[in-house]
């Protein structure tokens, strides 16, 4: 599956990056959101292959912190790309003779900038503040990958600090990018109902169609995987759901975009007819 990840989202960026015609802000930032899924399955998913091949769950501090930072950054710049794409409909649709000059290069590259730097700032915060808990020998968490919550959870020092800024940090980096998808999508599902032609209603609808699937399964998963360490009592449960958040949500997202997307479809078979020429 992890194969499948990289190699999904890959094809997505080549096909991007290949046709004139789709280098515009929509195209550039799900390059970005396929370079993210790429990192995070990266971040995660290795290293519990080396685990169930040597048959040793064990990881070190030095590397479960690594692994805690990038974690965050990924997670919470996918959520934040999330938040640009749907406000990048939302003009596109709402404002299109304002669209090309507020979504120009310069402005889609600092979205980007500014969402890496705060991911960045956040997790580089999360993982200081981890450093100062100590902890009990020989614990384990239900997780196949570092997490924060449950690092969190398992320390045997005070955790107040850390729980009041995990809890302050998610509200701002998971609500805001949320708040914005449901701004954004109330007011585009308002702008189409107002549209006289049908066809323009389904062009409309059909350009968020995706993204909309996207956004539902990351969030959707997040919760999911969140609930379930919240509430239930199965390790083993837990463990799933967040198999379920780390695996699925990258290895789909490829699909999602290029089966759904006209476009996307038309430069992936010019690929796979370039590469078949030089067979």
């Amino acid at each position: 599956m992890y194969l499948v990840t990289v190699l999904g989202n890959l094809l997505n960026i080549l096909a991007i990056s290949s046709e004139p015609h789709l280098h515009t802000p929509m195209y550039f930032f799900l390059a970005s959101l396929s370079f993210t899924d790429i990192c995070f399955s990266t971040t995660t998913i290795p290293k519990m292959l080396v685990n169930l091949q040597v048959q040793n769950q064990s990881i070190t501090y030095a590397g479960c912190l690594t692994q805690v930072f990038f974690v965050l950054v990924f997670a919470s710049l996918e959520s934040f790309l999330l938040g640009v794409m749907a406000y990048d409909r939302y003009l596109a649709i709402c404002h299109p003779l304002t669209y090309t000059v507020i979504m120009n290069p310069r402005h889609c590259g600092l979205l980007i900038l500014l969402s890496l730097f705060v991911t960045t700032v956040d997790a580089l915060i999360h993982s200081l503040i981890v450093l100062n808990l100590s902890f009990c020998k020989h614990r384990a968490i239900p997780y196949f990958f570092c997490e924060v919550v449950q690092i969190i959870k398992i320390a045997c020092s005070d955790t107040v600090i850390n729980n009041i800024f995990l809890h302050f940090a998610a509200t701002i980096l998971g609500g805001v990018p949320l708040s914005g998808i449901i701004f954004s999508y109330t007011q585009i599902v308002s702008s189409i109902l107002r549209m006289s032609s049908t066809g323009g209603k389904y062009k409309a609808f059909s350009t968020c169609g995706s993204h909309l699937s996207v956004v539902s399964l990351f969030y959707g998963t997040g919760f999911g995987s969140y609930i379930s360490a919240a509430f239930s009592h199965s390790s083993r449960k837990t463990a799933v759901a967040s198999v379920v958040y780390a695996m699925v949500t990258p290895t789909i997202n490829p699909f999602i975009y290029s089966l759904r997307n006209r476009d996307m479809k038309g430069a992936l078979r010019n690929i796979i007819r370039c590469v078949s020429a030089f067979q």
